[in-house]
């Protein structure tokens, strides 16, 4: 049947058969004619006016929203109670799509509906519709096919649940006896209730906190393909924020303490308050899948293997399939299909080893692990770690499945870690053990093994260090790195071997030359001065070079050996390099054999003391003595003080051996005195090492107790080296010794670096005068110059002096001259054993100002 005729149209076509009735020109029979088409179709008018208003009344009769659709969802008609429901006028609502009303559909709504229309039933849905001011309500809308002005359409009821759906959501949040696993959450993410299901789901104790058991520390959520989901991308966080539900999503849930996985399929339902526009909690239902997931033999791997991104090769065809997830950590848009296309991931030797597991694996059966870096296509670095097990089959359907798990992050955290282990702060060089092991590293391949190690020492650096301060002196050695990188380039590997020390590390293999091209060029570019803090400093460089394997062939000998070449560059007038050789390593062979022998020289009871008198210039009284360490070892004979002192400092045996001289010598003036030779003070030498290295004030202490001496019978001598060491521990140590009325005196003035600094802040009694002065008096302009500045020092500082190597009668009246009250030399007495100073020096009644006298 035709549509009825609009309104404006009939009403035209009345107008014009009106018209044409009246003229004159016509027949008689179309006259009639035309009334009678006039008269049909004026009833045809008021017939269809009467049905359109049947129609509206009806329409607008019904009390629940009631749309007319087109076929693609655009919205034709609404009745009244719609407009009332949706707060919206009708030209807000007519023509648009439906989504003005509900914006939570998706694009592809209209097609279930439409398939089930055209099979004759109605559809029923529930869903949230929105009013204008975004306000949600729920409601269940039933849908049915409608011909409407000559097009197929959709008629839509829409009944509004907000009153039964709270009740049904109070009802099912009681049902604690159904199976469905049910989480409710605030919109914050809070859980506000676990039903008796997911207790048991989850594996939640009776009275354990279902917040605690849930914290997001205890698990790991990831999705089927094994990348772990944030806790914003898991489905009750997602219905909270878009306020649309998540449908079912298979996700595994891994306890990371009870080490177990569950995979289960989650459904989050936003619920909003009537007259709210966001979510105020969430509705997320859970059901175990595990069982329909184990029939995959990848999710069997994953599940033992902890399953991230997923693998499988098959081995006869050599076919590779990788998850979504697996591509990802490759950074592969395209991903690999064959075991050579992922080796073109990776780097050697990591190919290697990956090929060599993948095919050990195959063969026996065995699963393999190991991680791997490569680098993405954009070039960006990854580690991964890789995990397989093989299939049993025949060699053409072997298979391996496993996992792939992106572990870069936590490498890269790593690789920082161990770039501070390996770094020197101050310089950003490689630092001791960094090159010892990178240099063990390449003696040990073949294609490295040649190479050579220079040890670099800074001449004269420990000048400013004192003059400038240790601020001053970092920021040199941080400039100094810097010139032997620009010197060295890329030739070596450079480290900060300790203090002012470093190593170059270079090969020899490809040019046999370059130790020698490396030596001079950073001597060169030692040439130019040092600017620190207003001042300009010359500090040069002492090298020395040994190569592999003649010199060594550990890095340990490597070392040692060119460290031995360093101190005889240093030896020879510095700023110059020097190779080992054979005389050198010779040198070394004795020195190694010293220190062998003297390792064992206490224990075997090899050492003894001399002792040499210190007298008044004047009248020649004894007043103290000096104790002097002689050493006869049965294979080695005699040896020089001179000559083992130093090593032993070296190897940190001093500390053993001054320890022995201060007890024995404590003894032996204990034993004098008992024997009536009243020696005022017994001088006892005591190293830098011995200074730093043990608790000399509770040794001090020791050996005076043992002996029932008083601390003013002792004298402790140290070398200027104790006072550049620019550390609180040395001002202690000085006054905890003068506390135990210890006198306190340097060796050698005048030999080291005299800080006159130190000199007035630290608590010592005296100085002894260096023989080096002495010995050019009263002849040597500069000698006389330098014993009239120490004497100066002493007097204005009110500090004692002891004059050392007065060895002529000319010596003697000189330093009288000058004030000098007490020496020792050989004018006087070599160095004497017990008995013979006990003979020489008869025992005389001890002096009446006291125990001591002033220096």
């Amino acid at each position: 049947m035709p549509p009825p005729p609009d309104g404006t149209d009939a009403t035209t076509a009345l107008a014009a058969l009106e018209e044409a009735c009246l003229r004159k020109d016509l027949p008689a029979g179309m006259h009639a004619l035309l009334g009678q088409a006039r008269a049909a179709l004026e009833a045809a008018r008021d017939d269809a006016e009467s049905a359109r208003l049947r129609y509206h009344a009806l329409f607008d009769a019904v009390p629940d929203p009631v749309s007319i659709l087109d076929h693609d969802g655009t919205v034709l008609d609404l009745n009244r109670a719609g407009l009332a429901a949706y707060q919206r006028t009708r030209e807000e609502i007519i023509g648009k799509p439906i989504h003005v009303l509900n914006p939570d559909l998706p694009d592809d709504h209209l097609a279930p509906v439409w398939e089930t229309l055209n099979r004759g039933r109605s559809y029923v849905i529930e869903v949230n519709n929105m009013r204008a001011d975004g306000t949600r309500f729920p409601v269940e809308v039933h849908s049915a096919p409608l011909h409407h002005e000559g097009r197929d359409c959709i008629v839509a009821v829409a009944r509004d649940l907000s009153g039964r759906r709270n009740a049904e959501k109070r009802y099912r949040l009681l049902m604690e006896t159904i199976d469905t696993a049910v989480l409710v959450r605030d919109a914050s993410g809070d859980i506000t209730h676990v039903n008796a299901a997911a207790m048991r789901l989850f594996g939640i104790d009776p009275g354990e906190p279902a917040a605690q058991a849930l914290a997001a520390e205890q698990w790991t959520v990831v999705d089927e393909n094994g990348r772990e989901l944030t806790a914003p991308e898991q489905p009750a966080a997602r219905a909270v924020h878009t306020g649309r539900a998540v449908e079912a999503t298979v996700l595994g849930y891994f306890h990371r303490r009870r080490r177990t996985l569950a995979w289960l399929s989650v459904t989050a339902m936003p619920e909003f308050l009537p007259g709210h526009a966001t979510p105020h909690q969430v509705l997320s239902m859970y059901s175990d899948v595990t069982e329909l997931k184990r029939d995959s033999a990848l999710f069997d791997r994953a599940q033992a293997l902890a399953h991230i991104g997923g693998w499988e090769w098959d081995t006869g065809r050599d076919q590779l399939y990788l998850t979504l997830e697996a591509c990802r950590i490759l950074g592969r848009t395209t991903p690999p299909t064959t075991l050579g296309e992922l080796h073109g991931c990776l780097v050697e030797p990591d190919r290697r080893r990956l090929r060599e597991a993948l095919e050990h694996a195959a063969a026996t059966g065995e699963g393999l692990e190991l991680d791997v870096q490569g680098f993405r296509q954009g070039g960006a670095p990854f580690w991964a770690r890789i995990i397989g097990e093989a299939d049993a089959g025949g060699p053409l359907s072997a298979r391996l499945t496993g996992t792939l798990q992106d572990i870069t992050e936590r490498k890269q955290g790593e690789e920082i870690l161990r770039i501070q282990a390996r770094t020197d702060p101050l310089t950003g060089l490689l630092n001791r053990d960094a090159i010892r092991f990178e240099i063990e590293a390449r003696l040990q391949e073949p294609s490295l093994a040649h190479l050579a190690v220079l040890y670099i020492d800074l001449d004269r650096f420990k000048i400013v260090n004192d003059v400038l301060g240790h601020s001053a002196g970092d920021r040199l050695l941080a400039s100094a790195a810097h010139r032997i990188r620009r010197a060295v380039g890329s030739e070596g590997l450079i480290a900060r071997f300790g203090g002012d020390e470093f190593l170059v590390a270079c090969s020899t293999g490809d040019d046999a030359g370059r130790p020698s091209r490396l030596a001079e060029a950073i001597l060169a570019i030692f040439g130019d001065s040092f600017r620190m803090d207003g001042e300009e400093f010359a500090i040069t460089a002492s090298i020395g070079v040994a190569c592999s394997p003649v010199d060594g062939t550990s890095a340990g000998q490597l070392v040692q050996s060119a460290d031995v070449a360093m101190y005889d560059s240093k030896r020879r007038g510095r700023n110059s390099w020097q190779a080992f050789t054979a005389e050198l390593a010779a040198r070394q062979q004795d020195r190694l054999q010293l220190e062998t022998h003297l390792r064992r020289a206490v224990e075997n009871e090899e050492f003894h003391l001399a002792y040499q008198p210190q007298v008044e210039l004047t009248s020649g009284r004894l007043v103290a003595v000096e104790a002097l360490i002689r050493w006869n070892n049965p294979n080695l004979g005699d040896i020089d003080p001179g000559q083992f002192i130093s090593h032993a400092e070296t190897t940190g045996d001093i500390i053993r051996i001054g320890s022995w001289v201060l007890r024995n010598a404590c003894m032996q003036l204990r034993d004098w005195r008992d024997r009536g030779l009243m020696v005022d003070r017994m001088a006892v030498n005591v190293s830098y090492r011995q200074f730093i290295g043990e608790d000399l004030v509770e040794r001090v202490r020791a050996a005076l107790a043992e002996t029932g001496l008083p601390g003013t019978a002792l004298e402790l001598e140290f070398t200027e080296r104790v006072l550049i060491e620019d550390d609180p521990e040395t001002v202690r140590t000085f006054a905890a010794l003068r506390e135990l009325g210890v006198h306190l005196s340097i060796d050698d003035f005048g030999e080291g670096y005299s800080a006159l600094n130190y000199l007035r802040r630290l608590p010592i009694h005296g100085l002894k005068l260096s023989q080096l002065f002495v010995q050019g008096v009263p002849d040597n302009a500069s000698d006389v110059a330098v014993c009239e500045a120490v004497v100066g020092i002493s007097r204005s500082l009110g500090l004692g002096l002891v004059a050392e190597g007065v060895e002529t009668e000319a010596q003697r009246e000189f330093l009288v001259g000058l004030g000098v009250g007490i020496g020792q030399g050989f004018l006087f007495d070599r160095a004497l054993l017990p008995d013979q100073l006990l003979a020489q020096y008869r025992p005389v009644p001890p002096s009446s100002t006291g125990d001591a006298l002033p220096l």
